[in-house]
């Protein structure tokens, strides 16, 4: 039986939609009553996990689930051992440095050096500034980052960005951008090689149904 990994929130919704395309009927799942974690599909072929966004890897990785719907920016975070397949073009954002709307500051290398930057995303904000050449002191905050810049413990912020109205009704500006991130399909990778041709028809079933190939 295949094992899915789906992304609670922002990500659920379109996640369902696509393997239901491909063939594997999950929408109980997003059933506002459903308190189950683990569902079978309506064909019983195969199962959802229901966990965080950030831990879609991590099961993935470790080989719980064969495939995971996951944002490419906690890919790109955690930097777990999963096989990218497919970019399903859905949940589209970005993540950017922001600094308050009166700063002088109006792009990343315009910082100073050493200069307090808070985020949720530490690694991706690291990997940034060094390859400015530009030492920074980071701070890791798992929630609310906009408040960085507004009580003073950061000058800026590295976080992700959707329509922007949050940092704009915070008096934010975003100044630059590390990349785009949507959401990919992943596996994991000895189930891949191992797969009978099951894993690899239902990834070419979900590649053929991605809007983006139509």
């Amino acid at each position: 039986m295949i094992t899915v990994a789906l992304p609670k929130g922002a990500l659920l919704k379109d996640s369902v939609t696509r393997f239901a395309a491909a063939g594997l009927d999950f929408s109980a799942i997003t059933n506002p009553n459903n308190r189950q974690l683990m569902l079978p599909s309506a064909c019983g072929k195969a199962r959802a996990l229901l966990v965080r966004n950030g831990d879609v890897p991590v099961y993935v990785a470790y080989g719980q689930a064969q495939l995971g719907v996951v944002g490419y920016d906690v890919l790109q975070e955690q930097q777990r051992s999963v096989a990218q397949l497919l970019d399903l073009g859905f949940g589209g954002c970005r993540m950017a440095v922001a600094v308050k709307e009166n700063s002088p500051y109006r792009r990343a290398a315009d910082l100073p050096a050493h200069c307090r930057v808070a985020s949720k995303f530490t690694r991706c904000a690291s990997e940034y500034f060094q390859k400015l050449d530009l030492p920074i002191d980071l701070i890791h905050l798992t929630g609310s980052v906009e408040l960085g810049p507004l009580t003073g413990i950061s000058e800026a912020i590295v976080d992700l960005v959707a329509t922007g109205r949050t940092l704009k009704d915070n008096g934010l500006i975003a100044i630059e951008d590390l990349f785009f991130s949507t959401a990919r399909l992943v596996a994991h990778p000895l189930s891949m090689r191992l797969d009978n041709g099951e894993l690899q028809d239902l990834v070419d079933a979900i590649a053929t149904k991605n809007p983006d190939n139509q």
